[in-house]
């Protein structure tokens, strides 16, 4: 009498089939964890400059797309992100980034604590750039601050 052979370990994973499922509790913990990650560290990403902007009650949203220039009140000039070293540098950078452009629009962001005689300077030097158009921009008033 012949017995039959029984199968081997490699011949059991022959025959049986294949694992045809991931198991997606690793994956859901790795996403999690990158979540908390993006959630924790976008709000410090967004820092911009820090500038008191005068009120007015008046919306000062803007209305074209255009380059902002902040000015804080150590009298550091920034176009959008970048900083100028010295007042001087500002005419050129402006000419530089509105080269070949139709539309030129500036939007001025000065801090209400500024002389005003070094906010009109700046504004000079755009105007000398070729800037057609100089929005000056302020926060709106809160209902509770405003006088009657």
């Amino acid at each position: 009498m012949v017995l039959p052979k029984l199968p081997t370990v490699r011949a059991k994973r022959e025959i049986g089939t294949a694992l045809s499922e991931i198991n997606v509790t690793p994956f859901v913990d790795v996403m999690l964890v990158l979540l908390v990650i993006f959630m924790v560290t976008t709000p410090m990403m967004q820092s911009g400059i820090g500038v008191n902007l005068p009120q007015a009650e008046t919306d000062t949203a803007p209305a074209d797309p255009g380059l902002r220039v902040t000015i804080d009140i150590d009298r550091n000039i920034n176009l959008d992100t970048t900083r100028i070293n010295t007042i001087a540098l500002l005419e050129p950078h402006l000419k530089t980034y509105f080269y070949g452009k139709p539309k030129k629009v500036v939007y001025l962001l000065a801090d209400r604590d500024l002389p005003y005689g070094f906010v009109v300077e700046v504004m000079d030097i755009i105007k000398r750039s070729g800037i057609e158009l100089i929005g000056l921009m302020t926060e709106p008033i809160e209902p509770k601050t405003k006088n009657r």
